[in-house]
């Protein structure tokens, strides 16, 4: 029997199947793969807040003129969207962070919003309000669904990619172009 190899430290790119659903032509960073299930981050679906009226709710001091304050805060997945996650680098000393592959980690202490409003956050984030989760056994029957594609972990895509484009630019790692993709499931 064929081992399954964890999706940690990758990305999910949603496939056609997905379209008219929470989850269409959406790119998820995969936090946790395992035994007990699966956890990620959507990358690409904008929140109505900023990151400046962000820490305006927690009623931070925000330092004027920061570059990155006008960043979009994310929907990082329909479950528990009141929950705030931040994916940066480099890792750094923070209350609630977790360490991730490749000098990524992920944060939920309100001191790394402080830093943010002081202008001494780290120098790559992403802030998700909410996750996406599955159960166990859920995500690997979507993916034989030909629901989701999967690549390697790519900080460039993560970081640098602009949101309303990160959708083609994963399916482009991959030498696809989505006018090709087909929402029918093929099986050999």
């Amino acid at each position: 029997m064929k081992e399954i190899q964890s999706l940690e430290h990758h990305f999910l790119i949603a496939m056609p199947s997905l379209d008219d659903s929470w989850f269409e032509k959406t790119v998820i960073y995969m936090v946790e793969d395992n035994e007990y299930g699966s956890m990620g981050l959507v990358l690409n679906l904008p929140h109505e807040l900023t990151l400046s009226q962000l820490l305006e709710h927690f009623e931070l001091h925000v330092e004027q003129g920061l570059h990155y304050l006008e960043n979009t805060v994310l929907m990082g997945g329909p479950v528990d969207m009141e929950r705030g996650f931040i994916l940066h680098t480099p890792p750094g000393q923070w209350k609630s962070s977790m360490p991730l592959q490749d000098n990524l980690a992920m944060t939920v202490s309100e001191d790394l919003l402080k830093a943010f409003a002081e202008g001494t956050g780290p120098e790559k984030f992403k802030v998700c309000l909410g996750f996406a989760g599955w159960k166990p056994g859920q995500l690997a029957q979507e993916i034989q669904d030909n629901s989701w594609l999967t690549i390697p972990y790519n900080q460039s895509l993560l970081f640098d990619t602009p949101i309303e484009t990160t959708w083609e630019v994963a399916l482009g790692t991959l030498g696809i172009s989505p006018e090709f993709l087909t929402a029918e499931a093929g099986h050999a």
